[in-house]
């Protein structure tokens, strides 16, 4: 059913819970997997415009989407990483359409009116932005998890 599934990562504790899921989603459709992280900081949101080189932050987000990746390829899954840089919204959106991906995959925090508001939601943003399905999974911190 799902050839090509999308996976926005968010370098955080977050991702755990979507990689898990999809893992087995992948497996059982035999799907590949895109990862995606979207640099949003003023160097990647200007990078391409201004020339910059990718700044130390970028190189970060490239070494930990990559170790993700092979995490995945190691676990017998084909897997891409895909840094991009700007709007995660509207780069999650476009990536899905670019990647020709049938799922978009992502975990969410579980951030309810204000802090919806205050922190924005780019889950939200993203369901509404492209006509592929999203699949959205409640992610939870290290921190809070059960030993």
């Amino acid at each position: 059913m799902y050839q090509r599934i999308l996976v926005p990562l968010e370098h955080s504790d977050y991702d755990d819970a979507i990689l898990a899921h999809v893992a087995e989603l992948a497996r059982f459709h035999r799907s590949s997997v895109v990862l995606i992280h979207v640099a949003d900081g003023w160097a990647a949101r200007n990078q391409q415009g201004l020339s910059l080189r990718e700044s130390a932050e970028m190189r970060d987000d490239r070494d930990y989407i990559e170790t993700r990746r092979d995490e995945l390829e190691a676990a017998g899954i084909s897997a891409e990483a895909v840094l991009a840089g700007g709007d995660p919204g509207t780069e999650i959106a476009a990536a899905a359409e670019r990647e020709r991906c049938d799922l978009v995959a992502m975990s969410t925090h579980g951030h309810k009116g204000v802090q919806d508001l205050l922190r924005g939601s780019v889950a939200n943003e993203v369901r509404h932005r492209t006509t592929v399905p999203v699949l959205m999974v409640r992610g939870v911190p290290r921190r809070l998890k059960p030993a």
